[in-house]
């Protein structure tokens, strides 16, 4: 059985280029990137030249950059970096769990927590952000784009609201780098995080950019790692992948990967919805990464659905992996006005450099093939059909 994986907003897979530059730092050059002798200065070196590519890729300077765990350690370094008890922070209600966990924790801890609705398309109104500030306000935190439906955020607008009322403006990017162009200029951002999983590097490894200027209290205490912004020993293969990684993401969009992904999407997505009723876009009608799709199939369970599928060899999710589990359904779909029972069957299809149109047209095999048979055996789906 051939296996198709669809979905990479979850993880990606390193890219054989990747694992091929961590390698020696597995092994012959093992040292610590603190040492002052040739072991610890040859990774020293693969660790600047990772800070240059990341930073070449968000368009702003290596110093800038500060290396971390990850996607959740960056979002919350700039969360608790920023912002002190009495302060006002501005975020919204489709935000990943390591930024809305984080703010809730702070506003109950002696912040303020504002947080703003999207529309039915998944959109924060920038005006909304506007309409929030006060006088206490530090902190804006809107993500870029989101995990569960790729729509992208108008963060050049809210970017600029937040320069205007000269309050610090972060994004987690984590689901955007390597898929859309970023500027962190044109962003008009203090604070941005990404994640190297997300964009075919390891899992381990992320980086925070941090304007210049800002100032930013560490999460840990230790050594004077990372210009003292976060103490730890450098995860030095980690690091290097992740610099492999944001060249190839550069190399891509100059031959037009992003067309290309962007075509499969819209291939799998046209696709399945030619050959099923009962079936729409989360999301639709908004801006939103190329990689993405996210549908609701009514009359099924959603991860009955992924199971099915699984089974026949195609890897989808219901949403984020950090929520799998969860009884709830997704909060970013019931913020956009879906019903719970349309929330619980939605799917998301998420693909990555490695998909070809052969795993799209397995996918559309699939798909309507299993969503058939689950909505034969649905006691929804029979008690609709009898009324």
């Amino acid at each position: 059985m051939r296996r198709v994986y669809l979905d990479n907003n979850a993880t990606t897979p390193v890219l054989p280029e990747v694992l091929e530059s961590m390698r020696p730092y597995f092994g012959e050059r093992f040292g610590n990137a603190s040492s002052i002798h040739h072991h610890g200065q040859e990774t020293r070196a693969a660790v600047e030249q990772a800070r240059e590519s990341v930073a070449a890729l968000l368009r702003c300077r290596p110093s800038e950059i500060v290396f971390t765990s990850g996607g959740t350690e960056a979002d919350n370094l700039a969360i608790a970096g920023l912002i002190s008890a009495g302060n006002h922070v501005i975020t919204s209600a489709i935000e990943h769990h390591a930024v809305l966990q984080a703010c809730k924790h702070f506003g109950e801890s002696g912040c303020e927590v504002t947080f703003l609705p999207v529309d039915g398309r998944g959109l924060v109104d920038p005006d909304d952000v506007r309409r929030a500030l006060r006088p206490n306000t530090k902190l804006i935190s809107i993500m870029m784009a989101n995990n569960e439906t790729g729509v992208v955020q108008p963060v050049e607008e809210i970017g600029k609201i937040a320069r205007e009322a000269e309050v610090y403006f972060h994004t987690d990017a984590v689901q955007a780098v390597g898929k859309v162009t970023i500027d962190v200029e044109r962003i008009s951002c203090d604070a941005l995080s990404i994640s190297g999983h997300k964009m075919h590097a390891s899992q381990g490894v992320g980086a925070l950019y941090v304007r210049k200027g800002t100032e930013l209290r560490p999460l840990f205490y230790g050594g004077r790692h990372e210009r003292s912004r976060r103490a730890g020993t450098e995860n030095v293969p980690g690091i290097v992948g992740l610099g492999k990684a944001a060249e190839l993401a550069m190399e891509g969009f100059s031959r037009g990967d992003d067309q290309t992904i962007s075509a499969l999407r819209d291939q799998l997505q046209q696709g399945i919805l030619a050959q099923v009723g009962d079936a729409a876009v989360n999301g639709e009608g908004a801006p939103r990464v190329t990689n993405t799709t996210n549908l609701y199939f009514d009359h099924i369970d959603g991860e009955a659905m992924v199971i099915a599928l699984d089974l026949k060899g195609l890897a989808v999710s219901t949403g984020a992996a950090c929520s799998s589990g969860a009884i709830e359904p997704s909060h970013v779909l019931i913020a956009m006005g879906l019903r719970p029972d349309r929330a619980r069957a939605s799917i998301r299809f998420s693909l990555g450099k490695q998909n070809t149109e052969e795993d799209v047209d397995i996918a559309l095999t699939l798909v309507p093939q299993t969503l058939a048979r689950l909505r034969e055996l649905s006691p929804v789906r029979k008690t609709a059909l009898r009324t």
